[in-house]
């Protein structure tokens, strides 16, 4: 699946049985591309991901290669870890002809992209995720970033890898919990883009079983098409990609006075959830279409509100990324397939959330 951006133009590549190839997809992508020969390979990965597939990426690896793994969680993903990883870059004698490949979730994807960014002011990166999270939101699209202190994914950078691998075979080593929060992204997907895909998870619970079905199959490429259309249409952010921050301002929120103990997909699932019924109290959408996407999220069985006070919230949402001066973006859902963006001071969110 082509993605192109006015930085960049890459491909996305879906199937089975790919990790114990990425040696040949590398060159193969390098000889596409045009790129310069590549003198280093450098493997950003997590301590759990990278016990279980090492053995199998690296074996007649034509590359040289090191690699940093820092330990599974989004606890790693701060700058602490950043400077830890670009060190070892450093001491492995990476140069701008190297390629980082990141394998694993979230983190290694938004750790390792953004590692590639800043090293020597920005090297390639092969994308290579293991979530279905990953998969459909973070390994596509050119955000990567850390945590701070103060909230989530607040440094960072754009940098478009030069492909991303999604290998649905891997799917297979995640817990059930893991792969049932990666779902509150495929069902923001379809509530931002498709009712088609939207009526299908209102019906159709996902779960790990399906991994190998041709039905699952194409609900991980609709949604990594939806990702694309958007990133394409709206690289930096400046416009339409703001959608795709979808019940991530409330989300995010949750996520962080959590200390990251609740996944990113559960969190948004709950974000959203809270945001509609307020809106719906508030006449921004329609009862009709709030109720069906909470139904959606109970099909899913992902949570639909949250336990954390109101306080709490205001207190991560005014660090929220997508702050303009006393007002924060949030993205409103029209009907299902079409929402927007309105601008809302502190004392409106207040407000609505009240």
């Amino acid at each position: 699946m082509p993605v192109k951006t006015d930085s960049a133009s890459y491909d996305v590549v879906i199937g089975r049985s790919f990790v114990c190839k990425l040696d040949d997809i590398l060159q193969d992508t390098i000889a596409k591309l045009n790129l310069k020969p590549v003198d280093r390979v450098f493997f950003v990965s997590d301590s759990n991901v990278w016990e279980i597939y090492a053995d199998k990426v690296v074996a007649g690896f034509s590359y040289d290669f090191d690699s940093y793994v820092f330990p599974a969680g989004e606890q790693s993903k701060n700058p602490k870890t950043l400077v830890e990883c670009l060190e070892k870059m450093a001491q492995s004698g990476c140069t701008r002809d190297s390629v980082v490949i990141t394998l694993g979730g979230g983190v290694a994807c938004d750790l390792g992209g953004f590692a590639a960014a800043t090293y020597m002011r920005g090297i390639r990166v092969l994308q290579v995720p293991t979530s279905l999270l990953a998969m459909v939101d973070a390994s596509v699209g050119g955000k990567t970033a850390v945590d701070l202190k103060a909230g989530k994914n607040l440094f960072g950078a754009f940098h478009q890898p030069i492909g991303v691998v999604i290998d649905l075979n891997v799917l297979s080593t995640l817990s059930d919990d893991q792969f049932k929060d990666s779902v509150g992204e495929i069902v923001k997907h379809a509530i931002l883009a498709d009712p088609e895909l939207f009526e299908f998870l209102n019906n159709n619970k996902l779960v790990k079983s399906m991994i190998s079905t041709d039905d699952f199959a194409q609900v991980v490429m609709r949604n990594v098409e939806i990702k694309r259309d958007v990133v394409s249409a709206d690289e930096h952010e400046a416009g339409i990609r703001q959608t795709l921050n979808l019940g991530h301002t409330i989300g995010h929120a949750i996520e962080a006075s959590s200390n990251f103990s609740v996944g990113h997909g559960t969190c948004v699932a709950a974000g959203l959830c809270v945001l509609v019924r307020a809106c719906a109290k508030n006449g921004l959408t329609s009862s009709d279409v709030a109720e069906k996407i909470i139904s959606s999220f109970n099909t899913q069985d992902l949570p639909t509100t949250t336990e954390i006070d109101k306080q709490t919230l205001l207190k991560f949402i005014k660090n929220d990324k997508k702050r303009h001066s006393n007002a924060v973006n949030f993205v409103l859902v029209n009907n299902i397939g079409s929402c927007s963006v309105k601008k809302f001071t502190f004392e409106e969110i207040d407000e609505l959330l009240s």
